[in-house]
Protein backbone atom coordinates (compact mmCIF):
# COMPACT_ATOMS: atom_id res chain seq x y z
CA UNK A 1 0.00 0.00 0.00
CA UNK A 2 2.94 2.02 0.18
CA UNK A 3 3.10 2.38 -3.42
CA UNK A 4 0.42 3.85 -4.08
CA UNK A 5 1.12 6.88 -1.06
CA UNK A 6 4.31 7.29 -3.32
CA UNK A 7 2.04 8.93 -6.26
CA UNK A 8 1.81 11.85 -3.84
CA UNK A 9 5.76 12.19 -4.39
CA UNK A 10 5.54 12.43 -7.62
CA UNK A 11 6.68 15.88 -8.27
CA UNK A 12 5.71 15.50 -12.64
CA UNK A 13 2.78 13.99 -11.84
CA UNK A 14 1.20 16.43 -9.59
CA UNK A 15 2.88 19.52 -11.76
CA UNK A 16 0.90 18.19 -14.49
CA UNK A 17 -2.52 17.54 -12.76
CA UNK A 18 -2.07 21.42 -11.08
CA UNK A 19 -1.76 22.42 -14.56
CA UNK A 20 -4.87 20.90 -15.89
CA UNK A 21 -6.72 21.87 -12.80
CA UNK A 22 -5.78 25.41 -13.66
CA UNK A 23 -6.68 25.05 -17.19
CA UNK A 24 -9.91 23.70 -16.11
CA UNK A 25 -10.48 26.30 -13.41
CA UNK A 26 -9.96 29.13 -16.73
CA UNK A 27 -12.66 27.56 -18.46
CA UNK A 28 -14.78 29.00 -15.31
CA UNK A 29 -13.44 32.13 -15.77
CA UNK A 30 -14.19 32.60 -19.15
CA UNK A 31 -17.35 31.45 -19.33
CA UNK A 32 -18.35 33.87 -16.30
CA UNK A 33 -16.49 36.85 -18.80
CA UNK A 34 -17.42 35.80 -21.99
CA UNK A 35 -21.12 34.47 -21.37
CA UNK A 36 -21.76 36.48 -17.60
CA UNK A 37 -22.63 32.79 -16.91
CA UNK A 38 -21.54 30.84 -13.75
CA UNK A 39 -21.70 27.45 -14.05
CA UNK A 40 -19.61 24.55 -12.56
CA UNK A 41 -20.22 22.20 -15.42
CA UNK A 42 -17.50 24.29 -17.20
CA UNK A 43 -15.46 22.52 -14.36
CA UNK A 44 -15.96 18.88 -15.78
CA UNK A 45 -16.55 19.97 -19.72
CA UNK A 46 -14.22 18.92 -22.51
CA UNK A 47 -13.48 21.35 -24.98
CA UNK A 48 -13.30 25.19 -24.16
CA UNK A 49 -10.67 27.82 -23.55
CA UNK A 50 -7.63 27.35 -22.86
CA UNK A 51 -7.58 23.44 -23.29
CA UNK A 52 -6.87 21.29 -20.27
CA UNK A 53 -5.44 18.38 -22.20
CA UNK A 54 -2.96 20.58 -23.90
CA UNK A 55 -2.13 22.13 -20.62
CA UNK A 56 -1.92 18.95 -18.77
CA UNK A 57 0.32 16.80 -21.84
CA UNK A 58 2.72 20.01 -21.97
CA UNK A 59 3.38 19.94 -17.96
CA UNK A 60 3.90 16.36 -18.10
CA UNK A 61 6.52 16.75 -21.01
CA UNK A 62 8.31 19.43 -19.88
CA UNK A 63 8.60 18.22 -16.28
CA UNK A 64 9.94 14.77 -17.66
CA UNK A 65 12.39 16.82 -19.44
CA UNK A 66 13.76 18.98 -16.70
CA UNK A 67 13.48 15.94 -14.57
CA UNK A 68 15.03 13.30 -16.67
CA UNK A 69 17.25 15.61 -19.20
CA UNK A 70 15.87 16.49 -22.51
CA UNK A 71 17.24 14.17 -24.52
CA UNK A 72 16.01 10.87 -22.28
CA UNK A 73 13.91 8.46 -24.35
CA UNK A 74 11.03 9.46 -21.54
CA UNK A 75 10.82 12.85 -22.38
CA UNK A 76 11.01 11.73 -26.58
CA UNK A 77 8.00 9.42 -25.58
CA UNK A 78 5.92 12.18 -23.85
CA UNK A 79 6.95 14.35 -26.63
CA UNK A 80 5.10 12.47 -29.08
CA UNK A 81 2.48 11.62 -26.86
CA UNK A 82 1.82 15.07 -26.14
CA UNK A 83 1.93 15.83 -29.94
CA UNK A 84 -0.96 13.26 -30.44
CA UNK A 85 -3.23 14.30 -28.06
CA UNK A 86 -2.86 18.32 -29.25
CA UNK A 87 -3.45 17.33 -32.56
CA UNK A 88 -6.44 15.26 -31.71
CA UNK A 89 -8.24 18.30 -29.54
CA UNK A 90 -7.87 20.64 -32.25
CA UNK A 91 -8.42 18.13 -35.31
CA UNK A 92 -10.79 14.43 -34.54
CA UNK A 93 -12.90 16.06 -31.53
CA UNK A 94 -13.46 19.34 -32.94
CA UNK A 95 -14.49 17.79 -35.98
CA UNK A 96 -16.31 15.25 -34.15
CA UNK A 97 -18.25 18.15 -32.28
CA UNK A 98 -18.90 19.92 -35.37
CA UNK A 99 -21.10 17.00 -36.70
CA UNK A 100 -22.69 16.68 -33.53
CA UNK A 101 -24.00 20.43 -33.67
CA UNK A 102 -25.37 19.53 -37.62
CA UNK A 103 -26.67 17.00 -36.24
CA UNK A 104 -28.56 18.55 -33.82
CA UNK A 105 -29.23 21.00 -36.29
CA UNK A 106 -31.57 18.26 -38.10
CA UNK A 107 -33.35 16.85 -35.33
CA UNK A 108 -34.43 20.06 -34.35
CA UNK A 109 -35.88 20.85 -37.73
CA UNK A 110 -37.22 17.39 -38.09
CA UNK A 111 -38.60 16.51 -35.26
CA UNK A 112 -40.42 19.95 -34.25
CA UNK A 113 -42.85 20.34 -31.54
CA UNK A 114 -45.27 17.62 -30.91
CA UNK A 115 -43.43 14.73 -32.17
CA UNK A 116 -42.12 12.49 -30.03
CA UNK A 117 -38.45 12.15 -30.22
CA UNK A 118 -36.78 10.33 -27.00
CA UNK A 119 -32.54 10.56 -28.22
CA UNK A 120 -30.05 12.49 -26.06
CA UNK A 121 -28.88 15.62 -27.86
CA UNK A 122 -25.19 15.12 -28.59
CA UNK A 123 -22.96 16.83 -27.09
CA UNK A 124 -21.17 19.69 -29.19
CA UNK A 125 -18.14 21.25 -27.41
CA UNK A 126 -15.80 18.47 -27.72
CA UNK A 127 -12.29 19.68 -29.15
CA UNK A 128 -10.83 22.84 -29.51
CA UNK A 129 -9.85 24.95 -31.82
CA UNK A 130 -5.69 25.83 -32.42
CA UNK A 131 -5.75 28.96 -30.33
CA UNK A 132 -7.32 26.96 -27.51
CA UNK A 133 -4.63 23.89 -27.77
CA UNK A 134 -1.95 27.08 -28.18
CA UNK A 135 -3.31 28.52 -25.17
CA UNK A 136 -3.01 25.19 -23.08
CA UNK A 137 0.23 24.68 -24.42
CA UNK A 138 1.27 28.10 -23.25
CA UNK A 139 -0.01 27.31 -19.50
CA UNK A 140 1.51 23.85 -19.51
CA UNK A 141 4.69 25.04 -20.06
CA UNK A 142 4.41 28.16 -17.80
CA UNK A 143 3.40 26.30 -15.09
CA UNK A 144 5.79 23.19 -15.22
CA UNK A 145 8.71 26.31 -15.27
CA UNK A 146 7.12 27.68 -12.06
CA UNK A 147 7.14 24.28 -10.27
CA UNK A 148 10.66 23.97 -11.36
CA UNK A 149 11.74 26.97 -10.41
CA UNK A 150 9.99 26.53 -6.96
CA UNK A 151 11.74 23.53 -5.46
Amino acid sequence: MQEFGDILDNHVLLVALFACLIAQLSKLLVEVTKNRKFSLRMLMTSGGMPSSHSALVTALAMGVGQTLGWASPEFAITVVFAVIVMYDAAGVRQAAGKQARIINQIIDEIFVEGKEFNEDRLKELLGHTPFQVIVGLALGIAVSCLAANAY
